[in-house]
């Protein structure tokens, strides 16, 4: 009581006639207190927001996508090698829609080139443009991994796909096993490349 006393004479002295300073201070921290439970709740729920957006999101890109065996298909790489489906039986293959018109396919070209060469990948372009168009395009990127031309997008349209850039992981018995539409880190890519190798 002698301190409380004390602190509110100080304050008067200095013109302050509200209640001691001390009664303040425990009153504000007494308020801290009980409004971070409630400030974690407010990150909490809008931590889980986020997601609930994120996962909606992916799962409306795609929703067109097969889930199971992967489609069978038969086509010609840009250098007219002959390619299907069933040659890639045995690893895990990352299949990887693209367009040379795609601003974010671009920044992902460099880490699909990398993941090429350590792990199986074929490409399909879904460009108009003429198969030398495209191998010109790659060669200014720098980049040399196994490209199939889609210029129908009929491939495209087995795999239901709605946009660009769409990978799609396979496992070793042809499953698809991942499908993610937009960016994707190169990490990522083969993170998923190494959990298909396990199934």
């Amino acid at each position: 009581m002698r301190g409380v006393a004390k602190s509110g004479r100080r304050a008067a002295i200095f013109g302050y006639n509200g209640p001691p300073l001390k009664s303040c201070r425990a009153s504000a921290g007494n308020r801290l207190n009980s409004s971070s439970p409630r400030r974690w709740l407010l990150r909490a729920a809008a931590l889980l927001l986020l997601v609930a957006v994120l996962v909606a999101v992916h799962v409306y890109n795609t929703r067109g996508v097969p889930r199971g065996p992967a489609p069978d298909f038969h086509a010609l790489r840009l250098d007219g090698t002959p390619v299907a489906l069933d040659d890639y039986r045995g690893a895990p293959l990352l299949l990887q829609f693209w367009a040379t018109w795609c601003p974010v396919c671009r920044l992902e070209q460099g880490a699909i080139d990398a993941i090429a060469r350590d792990h199986a990948v074929l490409s399909i372009a879904l460009d108009e443009a003429d198969a030398a168009a495209i191998r010109a395009y790659m060669k200014a990127q720098g980049v040399d991994y196994p490209v199939v031309h889609d210029p129908q997008a009929r491939i495209a349209a087995l795999y239901g796909i709605r946009g660009v850039p769409t990978s799609i992981v396979l496992d070793g018995k042809g499953e698809i096993r991942f499908v993610e539409v937009g960016y994707t880190t190169g990490p990522g890519l083969r993170l998923r490349l190494w959990w298909a190798g396990r199934q």
